[in-house]
């Protein structure tokens, strides 16, 4: 839209069944967006309209509300979906408090799809093989990327944690700052975007699926949650006496009893599950520890008014609002229904069925289509269009030949 219009307050509308495009450009069928496939109308959020410091033409971007054209949410946003379980919370008191952690690879320039991935060439003229985690020095060959990425998030008003070098060859992590899960799920949004327009300018790649490279780490976007009293800001996980509390027992409860239902909407591809069923600190179960990263879900070790729930299913790939919005539901129905979680995982052990997890994309989307939990927490419009949307991606996948087949089954008798 131009500036002109956008000032003007000029209504922006488009077709409801883009909320279910999948990611090969196709829709499923009309009736799961309303057979006639009328409009939406998209309101700007006004504390979220950025000027993008990286494009050369003045531009900004607008992230928005889908609403109905009668004024309501529609039932297939995902911001939507976000906000509503975000006054669930409020409407008892409390509100939610998340960080995201995000994982991502910066490569060379790709051209070819049938090619594995290859890191940049440094100063020095080689490409990294792979021994630089958490290196002070990993990024050097980077650095100027790395120096617009920062400038451009202070741009953007993206407060940053810490950065560094992850586990995987050419692999990084940002931690952004704590705070309001809407605005968090912005910021990841923005992040996500920002980084792979920077990387086009430097020449460079930046790939957040959840496993681009074969026997190397996999790409997380771990969710860190608390509780806090609105009126007092109390993180209600702890008492007065810095213990435990039963509402923190509760949300860990219902963690455990929305994992399994919503895999698919944490591990929303079908390279998702190349990242979960390789584990590198990937957990594909809905055990809890503390401070265990083979756990699902990890209690960091903390202070008591910073004790918070660690969700370390999320891949890089999952939809930032989505992902927070099935986590907190998740937990929220464990505090109304009083849910106990198992016994905590401990040292090595070994996963219960009970609260064990999808490891393939139809496996999970068979999951969710069974879930009467998914239906009452996000609606049978919305769980009944994801699947949809998702089972075409699924089949799309299913129609091609891969490498593999071709190499190891052609010469079976």
């Amino acid at each position: 839209m131009t500036a002109e219009g956008f000032l003007e307050g000029r209504r922006l509308q488009m077709a409801r069944g883009v909320l279910l495009q999948c990611i090969m450009g196709g829709y499923p069928p009309a009736h799961f967006y309303g057979s006639d496939d009328g409009d939406l109308a998209l309101v700007p959020d006004p504390a979220q309209i950025h000027r993008l410091p990286w494009s050369s033409q003045p531009r900004a971007l607008a992230i928005c509300d889908a609403q109905e054209l009668t004024g309501e949410s529609s039932h297939l946003s995902t911001r939507g979906q976000l906000k509503a379980v975000i006054a669930r919370y409020a409407a008892l008191g409390l509100a939610p408090v998340v960080a995201t952690e995000l994982e991502f690879f910066v490569f060379a320039p790709n051209p070819d799809p049938t090619q594995p991935f290859q890191p940049p060439v440094g100063l020095d003229g080689r490409r990294e093989d792979g021994h630089s985690a958490f290196s002070i020095s990993s990024n050097n060959g980077l650095r100027p990327f790395f120096n617009e990425v920062y400038e451009c998030m202070s741009a953007l008003g993206l407060p940053r944690d810490t950065f560094m070098h992850e586990m995987g060859v050419s692999q990084f992590e940002i931690n952004l700052l704590h705070g309001d899960p809407l605005l968090l799920a912005d910021q990841t949004l923005l992040f996500k975007h920002l980084l792979k327009e920077v990387a086009l300018k430097h020449g460079l790649t930046v790939v957040c699926m959840a496993k681009p490279l074969a026997h190397t780490p996999g790409s997380s976007m771990h969710i860190h949650q608390s509780i806090v009293e609105i009126d007092t800001g109390r993180n209600v996980f702890s008492d007065k006496a810095g213990e435990p509390t039963a509402t923190f027992r509760h949300f860990i409860g219902g963690q455990q009893a929305g994992l399994a239902d919503f895999t698919a909407l944490f591990a929303p591809n079908v390279n998702s599950y190349q990242r979960l069923c390789h584990p590198f600190a990937s957990p594909n179960n809905a055990c809890w520890s503390h401070d265990n990263r083979a756990a699902g879900l990890r209690i960091p070790a903390s202070s008591p008014v910073a004790r918070r729930v660690e969700n370390r299913l999320p891949g890089a790939d999952a939809n930032p609002y989505l992902a927070i919005a099935a986590s907190l539901a998740s937990g929220l129905y464990g505090i109304e229904n009083k849910l106990e979680p198992s016994e905590a995982a401990r040292g090595e052990f070994v996963v219960p069925d009970n609260l064990a997890l999808p490891c393939t994309l139809h496996a999970a989307l068979e999951r969710l289509k069974r879930s009467q939990l998914a239906k009452e927490l996000f609606g049978k419009e919305f769980i009944e269009g994801y699947i949809a949307s998702k089972s075409m991606e699924l089949t799309s996948f299913l129609d091609e030949i891969t490498p593999w087949e071709r190499r190891v089954l052609a010469a079976q008798a």
